[in-house]
């Protein structure tokens, strides 16, 4: 619950602010610039001793609770033992049997390896390496409105400039971007939005051109835009038939936050190869590629890792988190989540004339606002701020609320930080 004893951000965090001012790189920002001290499930308390509800997860990281009892467990056992070895020295069974948990859960029965890595933007930049080193070919199609992270081969492949992109080229080359099922904005059927990227995919490129096809299921950063039903079937099916590797990027989307293992899994889409890191860990750098066993055996040995790629207390800290997932259910809570806030946030959309589109999957929600500049999203996040609940913008055009809650948020909890939302709306 919320509980505010000062303005927001408080004194002691306005003192903090002003250090970071002195240490910190300028570059680096802040949704909100209050100073966390502690947390517990959906509730942050600052260092002014106000309760804030946490609808964002830290960006749909701390699915399991923040900290869980699991993975705070698993990690204190670990670092008590050993903290670090690298992987390519000397192995540790951790590092397995993280491996063994993404190739059992990811879409398809097939045999699947993994390589472990600390970042999602690492996991899809060696995604690309993968798909150009198997297939022999070098061109990667993304979409409008995608996110793929923040190095530089990531930002080629990442649609929006600013703040991303802007006077950080050149960006590495053969990189191609197509359009997405937009369903709000283009009216297509999924079928139709296929042939479409399909079609232009063929006339620019080339099919015996591409390497791999990269696309999250349900675009973050972009918007929330869940694409209409059969677009991923298609581009999936192009891309057996053309000799391309169909990527997934599952970084924001996997772990249970969309009421299922992987978004994949809604459509019964089985990639080539699927990327994971932000859920994986509960908080701890984890990221991973897993996929199709014959491609990943492909790769020369000594052409994959890093030196803390995997590293043991991460690895510990996963195993915590999936052990969560399974016994709680959280694909299940994920569907409740969904179940209680859209009907709400649909209620307020047919009041408002500013509200273009309520949407998402699980709990990974929006709220598109008809104008297409951040300034209605930005005063609501503002107003929910100023009242003790933490929300996110995101989209092309920063005008779009995401909300994110952890997927073991009480009830109460999250009730709460959808009245203080509502009043924000209207």
């Amino acid at each position: 619950m919320t509980r505010l004893r000062t303005a927001i951000p408080g004194p002691r965090s306005l003192e903090l602010s002003a250090r970071r001012k002195a240490a910190v790189a300028a570059g680096v920002g802040s949704t909100l610039p209050v100073f966390i001290e502690s947390a517990d499930d959906g509730v942050l308390f600052d260092v002014d001793g106000n309760q804030l509800i946490d609808l964002g997860s830290g960006i749909a990281v701390t699915n399991v609770g923040n900290p869980a009892p699991a993975v705070a467990e698993a990690v204190h056992t670990q670092i008590d033992k050993f903290s670090h070895t690298c992987f390519m020295i000397t192995p540790y069974e951790g590092y397995l049997e993280v491996c063994e948990q993404l190739n059992e859960l990811t879409p398809g029965d097939h045999e699947k390896r993994s390589v472990l890595f600390n970042s999602g933007a690492e996991a899809v930049e060696n995604a690309v390496k993968i798909a150009r080193h198997v297939t022999g070919r070098q061109a990667v199609v993304v979409f409008d409105h995608g996110y793929h992270g923040r190095t530089n081969l990531t930002m080629a492949l990442t649609a929006k400039n600013m703040p991303y992109k802007h006077r950080f080229g050149p960006f590495a080359p053969e990189v191609y971007r197509v359009p997405l099922s937009y369903p709000l904005h283009d009216g297509l059927s999924g079928a139709e939005a296929a042939a479409r990227a399909i079609g232009a995919i063929e006339k620019q490129v080339g099919a015996s051109n591409v390497a791999a096809v990269v696309i999250e299921p349900i675009q973050g950063e972009g918007g929330f835009i869940v694409p209409a039903q059969g677009f991923l079937a298609a581009l999936a099916s192009w891309c057996r038939d053309a000799g391309a590797l169909f990527v997934a990027d599952e970084i924001q989307t996997g772990f249970c936050r969309t009421g299922s293992w992987f978004a994949s899994d809604h459509e019964g889409v089985v990639p080539d190869l699927i990327t994971t890191a932000k859920g994986i860990a509960g908080g701890l750098p984890l990221a991973a590629v897993t996929g199709r066993a014959d491609i990943l055996d492909a790769v020369h040995t000594g052409g994959l890792g890093g030196t803390y790629g995997g590293n043991p207390v991460a690895c510990a800290a996963a195993l915590g988190a999936i052990r969560t997932m399974r016994e709680r259910d959280l694909n299940a809570a994920a569907r409740r989540i969904e179940n209680t806030v859209l009907p709400r946030l649909q209620a307020v959309a047919s009041r408002s004339s500013a509200i273009a589109e309520v949407r998402g999957r699980g709990a990974m929600l929006a709220i598109e606002f008809t104008e297409r500049t951040p300034d209605v999203a930005t005063r609501v996040a503002k107003a929910c701020h100023e009242q003790g609940v933490v929300v996110l913008t995101c989209g092309t055009y920063g005008n779009v609320i995401r909300l994110l809650p952890p997927l073991v948020i009480p009830d109460d909890v999250l009730a709460e930080g959808l009245d203080i939302l509502e009043g924000a709306l209207l």
